[in-house]
């Protein structure tokens, strides 16, 4: 890995955003050819889609889940007579009705062992079939085979890259503890440095109020602005020569208190895609393709603690101008008796590899040996893929 060092015009296009990267999430860019924008937001903690995409339809949910099922009577969100929209994500609604939006239920990666966190995002990251068996992320492996992608280069504002974009190919590191954060002295040498060039003394000077403003948020403890700030700066980058952004959404891991819990990422979510597609302008959004993906799914039935533990079968989120949404795709297994994993946990019924391999193939070209083979090995995948009609 490289560290960056900041061109002057590099400086001016990304300084409203640059202080404030110390205290976000990692979010790790790739720049190539083309028009195309492609997202993936990684839901740490093992986000419950059967939270946030009820399915009130179903007879006997309700009496799975007593204090967590909705209906449309007590605040669900109806999406299609079957399936509503927890109301912590109702930002979300808009997108939905103008068919920017999809959830893809039933989804998991091939693990099934011991439901570890370490493990689960290991293999939604790197793309495998067992854990530990790919050394690399899989949207890294992915900038070796784009078409036409000469600049194979990725760029993490973080001190190290997220797993899903570690790999061979040139990723540069944007280190906050120098590159974003810099001494007081330091910053006060730039300013008389470059106090005759008015472009990049306003724009220095905004960086300024953007550190003195993302300290005050950490203070207060404003999440859900700092995640809009995430999604801000990845949209920011994507409107120049950018084309893959990837950022994490944590606080999913919801044993306790769940009602209450679960309100915040699902706030943080919707937050993060309105925020993309507000930042990016239409033109741009209209090419873009957000994935939002979890290391597995929640069991189906409640705990004690009005909560739920580590399952399997999870929830997929599409979202972008360039998807065919406002629809539930996947093939529902259904929640009775005899329909669940173990009796306990959604049954998957598709893989959430061949989710991202449908949207590399639809973005960037890439070939389906190339998806089958290097990307996503072992994942069975053609161009009869239910995904690709998103």
């Amino acid at each position: 890995m490289n560290r960056i060092s900041l061109s002057r015009r590099g400086f001016l296009t990304s300084a409203c955003c640059l202080a404030a990267a110390p205290v976000f999430t990692p979010v790790t860019f790739a720049a190539m050819p083309g028009d195309n924008r492609f997202v993936t937001i990684v839901l740490r903690g093992a986000m419950d889609g059967l939270d946030l995409v009820q399915p009130f339809g179903d007879a006997g949910f309700a009496a799975l889940r007593p204090t967590l099922a909705l209906t449309p009577d007590s605040g669900l969100l109806d999406l299609d007579g079957h399936f509503g929209l927890n109301p912590a994500a109702a930002d979300l609604m808009p997108l939905w009705k103008s068919r920017e939006l999809a959830f893809v239920h039933a989804v998991s990666t091939p693990y099934r062992d011991q439901r570890s966190h370490f493990d689960g995002q290991d293999m939604l990251e790197s793309g495998g079939e067992h854990v530990a068996e790919e050394k690399t992320g899989w949207l890294n492996r992915a900038l070796a085979v784009i078409p036409r992608s000469d600049a194979r280069k990725a760029i993490d504002v973080n001190t190290s890259t997220e797993l899903i974009l570690s790999g061979p190919n040139n990723v540069d590191v944007w280190a906050s503890d120098s590159n974003l954060a810099p001494a007081r002295d330091e910053m006060q040498f730039l300013a008389r440095l470059y106090a005759g060039d008015p472009p990049f003394a306003a724009a220095l000077a905004e960086a300024t109020r953007a550190d003195s403003a993302a300290m005050m948020v950490e203070a207060d403890g404003d999440h859900g602005e700092k995640i809009g700030d995430v999604a801000a700066l990845a949209a920011n980058m994507l409107k120049g020569d950018y084309r893959i952004a990837s950022f994490s959404i944590t606080g999913w891991d919801t044993h306790i208190g769940q009602a209450g819990q679960f309100k915040r990422p699902a706030g943080d979510l919707a937050q993060a895609i309105n925020t993309l597609k507000a930042t990016l302008g239409s033109e741009i959004w209209a090419k873009t393709v957000v994935l939002a993906m979890t290391e597995f799914g929640r069991t189906v039935r409640q705990n004690g603690s009005a909560g739920t533990d580590h399952g399997t079968g999870g929830c997929a989120v599409l979202a972008g101008g360039a998807i065919n949404g406002g629809r539930i795709l996947g093939r529902w297994p259904g929640i009775g008796d005899g329909q669940l994993l173990d009796d306990r946990d959604l049954m998957p019924t598709a893989d959430v590899r061949e989710v991202a391999a449908a949207m590399l193939y639809r973005q960037f070209d890439v070939g389906v040996d190339d998806l089958t083979r290097k990307i996503f090995p072992g994942l069975g995948f053609d161009r009869g893929s239910q995904f690709l009609n998103v």
